[in-house]
């Protein structure tokens, strides 16, 4: 297994999954293996299953007859289970956003800070690309994925510069893209702005806010009652979808009520305060800055 990912919150995620040690457990977001690693060494019957789309993950895989690896999108979670025989598990850890590992290969095209082809496919076998995005994508569609995917205040104006400059030659990779919208981007911000830009692009290549509500509504279906469900998100976005299903089981963060008033909680909230990183692991690993750790346990 190569070191090619620093695993965040790494004990405070695996200890909110209250491991039994002849458990089933999930790990959504394989990645460089660093937390089922962890989890590994804490089973001793138990089984580890874990889901990743991306293939490079297949580079890190721990050699344990205990481990059952998907090669696949964590929204097809119960499908899975399912197919390998289990019904219920005891606890599903999952870490979003994308891996450091990914960030820093160019011909990835996740960061601004390198040149490479506009790809920001996690799965590299998916048609959609960002390519595809940027130059087949009429005005409206692109000004309402930076509106909501990369909360842009100057969405409209960014959008139809894109569309004026692809009319002149299609833009193919990084650098084309940023001299396509270098007049948009604020000086002051321009990092944070070019964050969002690529964050609102990535999203909408993945599908990822789909594929998130897909993953955490078959939580629920999967995990048997008392099992933990850990999450450790990055932006705001998915964060508010992860909090308001912890607090509700739903989507939505609406509550419902049966016939006589009661409400009914298939899920319940263990860290009634958020988790963050401290100072040393942000020190030592940037990408802990923004994440946020939320742990809910199954009821019934």
């Amino acid at each position: 297994m190569s070191e090619y990912h620093i695993p965040v919150l790494l004990e405070e995620s695996i200890n909110g999954l209250n491991l039994q040690p002849n458990g089933i457990y999930v790990d959504a977001t394989y990645g460089g293996g660093g937390h089922s690693l962890r989890i590994l060494e804490r089973l001793q019957g138990g089984k580890l299953v874990a889901f990743d789309q991306d293939e490079d993950a297949l580079q890190n895989l721990i050699d344990d007859e205990r481990l059952i690896f998907v090669n696949h999108n964590f929204k097809y979670l119960k499908n899975f289970l399912r197919y390998y025989g289990f019904e219920k598990v005891d606890g599903i850890l999952a870490d979003l956003g994308v891996s450091s590992h990914d960030f820093d290969q160019p011909d990835r095209g996740f960061s601004f800070r390198f040149d490479g082809q506009l790809d920001m496919r996690m799965n590299q076998s998916a048609e959609m690309d960002a390519v595809k995005v940027i130059n087949e994508y009429e005005v409206t569609r692109l000004g309402t994925m930076f509106r909501e995917y990369g909360e842009i205040q100057n969405w409209r104006n960014l959008s139809q510069t894109i569309e004026q400059a692809r009319a002149v030659q299609k833009i193919v990779t990084v650098t084309q893209f940023l001299e396509a919208i270098a007049r948009c981007v604020p000086a002051k911000i321009e990092k944070k702005y070019l964050a969002q830009v690529f964050q609102a692009l990535r999203i909408e290549v993945n599908g990822e806010m789909e594929a998130l509500e897909a993953f955490l509504v078959s939580t629920l279906e999967v995990l048997k009652p008392g099992g933990r469900l850990v999450v450790i998100s990055y932006h705001s976005l998915e964060d508010r979808m992860v909090k308001n299903f912890m607090r509700s089981g739903r989507i939505d963060g609406k509550t419902e009520q049966d016939f006589y008033g009661h409400y009914h909680l298939p899920i319940e909230v263990i860290t009634r305060k958020v988790i963050v990183p401290d100072e040393k692991e942000t020190g030592l690993n940037p990408r802990a800055r923004s994440a946020k750790l939320r742990i809910a346990q199954k009821t019934g």
